[in-house]
């Protein structure tokens, strides 16, 4: 309590209110929230209370707690979390991921530590190495889990379970629920408790949004259009796709845009570089799919660009919220064919208004 007034924390968010008194309940949870609603302190502060509660000071800490994220990003931020949550309690806890040497791992872990933070691959190379034994897991939390499944990680993540014991209690986050998810989920968990949270259903009031009717196959040459004559400074550009999302890269680099993709299949490497460079302005354009995208935020963003219209008018909503963030304005344009018209169609329902067409050269 010490730790989260030192936070300035004073009110549980929708999910940590669902999910703290079931989590100390000791059920197993799926839970379907996105980032940025609280989800790490939802399950960060039963497990840490839990553990403190159970810790013999007289033992060398032995590994109780797992917590597999996607990303180092999401890693080192989750282990921040636990850092500042833990930070009256004697609990200790290593971050594990790929990119780096693993000698300051391999030393942490050597020490004794109660949780584990890793990313699903680097954990795999220490496993086979000997250096992580999970035999004593009583928590493991699977995050971002369609994300996982996104960027290839279900083999490596089925191989670390098999070495879970099967008595643990497991809490699985994702924000979006397709089969392959829930066919996870369901092999996985013992009698779960289902929780969700709405998702933001109103996009912010600072953001123009207006829709362009185009062809599909005239929809490149709408891009160029749009960003040379709009004199667009910065701007993110949806596809629903990884390939297409490196197309749209390379049709824009061909053109003299400088103009970077970012998505699942690319190295951890490749998506630092494309998000440092957009962050830092010498990359104009960020071509992203929607599970790549999250996490980037950046300041004063202010075109959101969609390419192609998302099945999901949840999505739409959630893609255009990266600009106009903070009392800055932002522009949302949506480029949109003939067969995306229903999507389109629900997207105007949900926000409850009908978004402004623009007439152009490339018009369908």
């Amino acid at each position: 309590m010490k730790a989260l007034t030192k936070k300035g924390y004073s009110e549980p968010t929708p999910i940590q209110v669902k999910a703290i008194p079931v989590i100390l309940e000791g059920k197993d949870v799926f839970g379907c929230a996105q980032t940025g609603t609280g989800k790490t302190a939802a399950f960060a502060l039963p497990i840490l209370q839990m553990l403190d509660e159970k810790k013999n000071p007289n033992h060398r800490p032995a590994v109780k707690a797992l917590i597999l994220a996607p990303t180092r990003e999401l890693a080192t931020q989750i282990s921040q979390s636990f850092t500042d949550y833990g930070s009256n309690l004697k609990i200790k806890h290593a971050t594990i991921f790929g990119g780096v040497s693993q000698f300051h791992q391999v030393n942490k872990l050597r020490t004794g530590v109660d949780i584990i933070v890793a990313t699903p691959g680097r954990l795999l190379d220490l496993m086979n190495q000997g250096h992580v034994n999970l035999s004593a897991i009583e928590y493991f939390v699977l995050d971002e889990a369609d994300r996982m499944l996104d960027m290839g990680f279900i083999h490596d993540i089925k191989k670390i379970i098999a070495k879970l014991p099967a008595k643990k209690q497991t809490l699985f986050f994702s924000a979006t629920a397709p089969k392959e998810i829930m066919s996870l989920a369901n092999s996985l968990l013992h009698h779960p408790v289902r929780l969700s949270v709405d998702q933001q259903e109103s996009p912010p009031e600072l953001v123009r949004q207006s829709v362009y009717h185009v062809k599909k196959e005239n929809k490149r040459s709408l891009l160029k259009h749009v960003l040379t004559n709009l004199a667009v400074e910065h701007a993110l550009v949806f596809t629903r796709t990884k390939r297409g999302a490196d197309k749209v890269a390379r049709e824009l680099q061909r053109n003299g845009i400088k103009a970077e993709s970012i998505h699942g299949d690319k190295s951890q490497a490749s998506r630092e570089k494309a998000l440092k460079g957009f962050k830092n302005r010498t990359v104009r354009v960020l071509v992203a799919t929607d599970i790549a995208s999250r996490g980037i935020d950046v300041v004063k963003l202010t075109h959101v660009i969609n390419f192609e219209i998302p099945e999901q008018p949840e999505t739409y909503v959630h893609r255009i919220g990266r600009t106009g963030r903070a009392g800055s304005e932002g522009t949302a344009i949506s480029f949109c064919t003939y067969d995306e018209m229903p999507y389109l169609r629900d997207i105007q329902k949900l926000i409850r208004k009908n978004i402004e067409v623009v007439q152009h050269p490339f018009a369908a």
